[in-house]
């Protein structure tokens, strides 16, 4: 299905967040010029009546699903019902209407936390079901994957036509930095910027630095998910990953000599590591739709923390 998107109208739910204000820049770049972005409180997703009144406001042609209830391990601790079914109502909601409305295309995001907590690495489509998530983002994980499900009985049974993409951990210009919801990059950086301004002599990481994450720059995701959404036609999900993964021990070095944080590392292994390993194969995405990261990890991260230097001011 070739796309003119001068010619498509386009909802990007999440489109007001972080990688929606990358994925938007895409879109405009590559010609659309019809894109709405529901805000929360005027269309709560979690609820069918919002969805529905969304595909009349809107009448879209395509849909892009970003929006999601998410934080990094204390956050999906302390939510595990809510980021469950806010997240699962959400997706089930909108390709459900979707199909009812004659949508011609939605584009769902998954997540690497639906992956199993110990599989082989790096993580290939096929694994996604040969094992249980780690279990303190396994409710948020498993909600994610439940839409690859429906996307495949929908294609199925009715024939229509959604795609479900399965990117890493995302980090970049405008993330999310309060210390209480953010990820691992943003929290760091915020943690070593607020440190080398105090002059402490010590930062504290969560873990013992020994697992390993995979991180992909917003701008690179953003491409991944427009070129999916122009050349990708299947059910069958597709990771979005950098395909390089660092020890979570060397990034907070990464981080700290980045912002300027001299001191000394120290490790809170009362705190869960997470999942032992993560890095995902992409060549699906490269053989399916050509897509390939093109950011390096320090590149990325050297942009991020000058972002936030330069926004210090509106973080208290």
């Amino acid at each position: 299905m070739a796309l003119e998107w001068s010619k498509e109208r386009v909802v990007v739910t999440g489109g007001a967040g972080f990688l929606g204000g990358f994925v938007l820049e895409e879109l405009r770049r590559r010609g659309a010029r019809e894109i709405f972005v529901p805000r929360s409180r005027e269309y709560d997703l979690v609820d069918m009546g919002a969805v529905r009144r969304l595909y009349a406001d809107a009448r879209p042609t395509i849909v892009l699903h970003l929006a999601a209830r998410v934080g990094g391990i204390g956050a999906n601790r302390a939510n595990p019902g809510k980021f469950f079914y806010d997240n699962l109502m959400m997706g089930v909601q909108l390709i459900e209407v979707g199909r009812q409305v004659g949508l011609k295309k939605l584009v769902a995001l998954g997540t690497i936390c639906a992956y199993p907590k110990f599989c082989p690495v790096p993580f290939k489509e096929e694994d996604l079901w040969s094992g249980y998530p780690e279990e303190t983002n396994a409710p948020y994980g498993l909600a994610k994957k439940m839409l690859l499900v429906q996307s495949e009985a929908y294609r199925q049974q009715y024939g229509f036509n959604s795609i479900v993409l399965f990117p890493v951990n995302l980090y970049g210009p405008n993330d999310n930095f309060d210390l209480e919801t953010s990820h691992v990059i943003p929290a760091l950086i915020r943690k070593c910027v607020a440190a080398r301004e105090r002059g402490d002599k010590t930062i504290t990481a969560w873990g013992d630095g020994s697992p390993t994450r995979e991180f992909l720059h917003a701008r690179d995701a953003a491409a991944g998910i427009v070129a999916a959404a122009e050349r990708y036609e299947k059910s069958e999900p597709v990771n979005l990953g950098a395909g390089r993964e660092v020890k979570i021990g060397d990034l907070v070095a990464l981080v700290a000599r980045l912002c300027g944080f001299q001191g000394e590392i120290a490790w809170d292994t009362s705190k869960p590591n997470g999942q032992p390993r993560r890095m995902l194969d992409t060549e699906r995405a490269l053989r399916e739709f050509g897509w390939k990261a093109r950011i390096e990890l320090e590149e990325g991260l050297a942009e991020t923390v000058a972002w936030f230097e330069a926004h210090r001011g509106e973080f208290k």
